[in-house]
């Protein structure tokens, strides 16, 4: 055993052990479904003879391609839940209990929904200029007809809708 599996700690060598049984239960050839990475049982012997810190670096490219050990992660498109205008509050509220029992900080990305639960996040884009946001629901509202969120201060200021005071918007799952 080398000093280094000895100085990794047991966090080090928990990892490293999981990694290494992981690769063990795999084919000879476990390609992802792009067939951008193969792990190969070559590789499962090699990480059993030298072991990273990590136990993270036993991923190979599939010959041919031009990805480097690193994983290609492609990003969720953001699902489109609801469309209308919103406005924004702030000054006479900052301070005051939101309906979620927290302090309203009218600097916050917060903002205020009838129904969804206090505590998610959503992206707003806004539509006339493809700005986005994320805020977080902590109150209920809007009160006023026609509206489908109540942006706080800071978030009305960071989608540009400070100055017109209300805009037409997409609400979006991040």
């Amino acid at each position: 055993m080398s000093m280094g599996w000895l100085a990794a700690g047991w966090r080090g060598r928990l990892v490293a052990v999981c990694t290494l049984a992981g690769l063990m239960a795999l084919p000879a050839y476990a390609e992802r479904a792009e067939g951008v990475l193969a792990v190969s049982a070559g590789a499962a012997e090699a990480a059993a003879s030298a072991p990273s810190i990590y136990g993270l670096d036993t991923l190979m490219p599939v010959p041919g391609s031009d990805v480097t050990g690193a994983e290609v992660v492609e990003a969720e498109a953001a699902v489109e839940f609801d469309r209308g205008n919103v406005s924004w509050y702030g000054g006479r509220f900052h301070g005051r209990r939101t309906a979620s029992g927290e302090r309203f900080d009218m600097y916050a990305l917060t903002a205020a929904h009838p129904t969804l639960p206090f505590g998610t996040r959503i992206k707003v884009r806004r539509l006339d200029t493809g700005q986005e946001i994320e805020v977080r629901i902590n109150d209920r509202g809007p009160h006023a007809r026609g509206r489908i969120l109540d942006l706080s201060r800071g978030a009305a200021q960071a989608l540009g809708v400070l100055q017109a005071g209300e805009a037409a918007v997409a609400l979006l799952k991040p």
